[in-house]
């Protein structure tokens, strides 16, 4: 089964419930959108080709145990599940960054689910699947970029309506050149919020993979 890959790239900082330890990305191809790190349009229709051994002999060359993949919205193709279940047979702790457009319930139990909420500024809020919610559990994670005050309002108004610290963990991040992350960290103390806060610190080493 051949997937298509955008990039694999190679992060000292990790993602999500992971932040701090070495991780590998996997970025699948999918429809466009819109980065609220830097506000520019990417068109992730191409990629390469690669079956799952070449992808995991690319992951397999960066000195990391922990695998996120990302990217594809919507992420209900089928083509990355099967991906999903051979990096966890390879031995790495793998998770899925997803929207909530996938099944939830066809993934691997094995993988980390980390459910991206859009807030409204983003332009992309419409793939926010509240119905997903429930299906998560402790070993999961909710993830929302905060890029302006309003953003943080929106999350924190989110984040009480839905409970969604009783969920799985939650975590808020601030979008680089959007809004100054000592501002986020904060209004998220001064509300008493239970929320992790995560810094960007992603540096692109590697992409364009030319699978076979």
């Amino acid at each position: 089964m051949a997937l298509r890959i955008t990039e694999i790239f190679y992060s000292l900082q990790g993602e999500a419930s992971r932040v701090g330890l070495p991780t590998v990305f996997v970025r699948l191809t999918g429809c466009p959108l819109r980065c609220v790190w830097c506000d520019t349009e990417y068109s992730f229709t191409g990629g390469a080709p690669a079956t799952i051994a070449s992808v995991l002999a690319e992951v397999a060359k960066y000195p990391a145990r922990q695998v996120c993949v990302t990217g594809g919205e919507p992420l209900a193709q089928k083509e990355c599940l099967p991906l999903l279940a051979a990096l966890c047979d390879a031995g790495y702790d793998v998770s899925l960054e997803t929207s909530g457009a996938l099944d939830i319930a066809a993934v691997d139990p094995r993988v980390a689910r980390i459910m991206d909420l859009k807030a409204p500024d983003s332009g992309e809020s419409a793939k926010n699947r509240w119905e997903n919610l429930g299906l998560l559990d402790e070993q999961d994670e909710i993830k929302i970029v905060i890029a302006s005050r309003a953003d943080y309002e929106w999350a924190r108004s989110a984040l009480r309506e839905h409970q969604l610290d009783t969920l799985c963990p939650v975590l808020f991040s601030p979008a680089q050149g959007r809004i100054e992350a000592a501002d986020l960290a904060a209004w998220i103390l001064e509300d008493g919020l239970n929320v992790r806060f995560q810094l960007q610190l992603h540096k692109l080493l590697w992409g364009n993979m030319k699978g076979k």
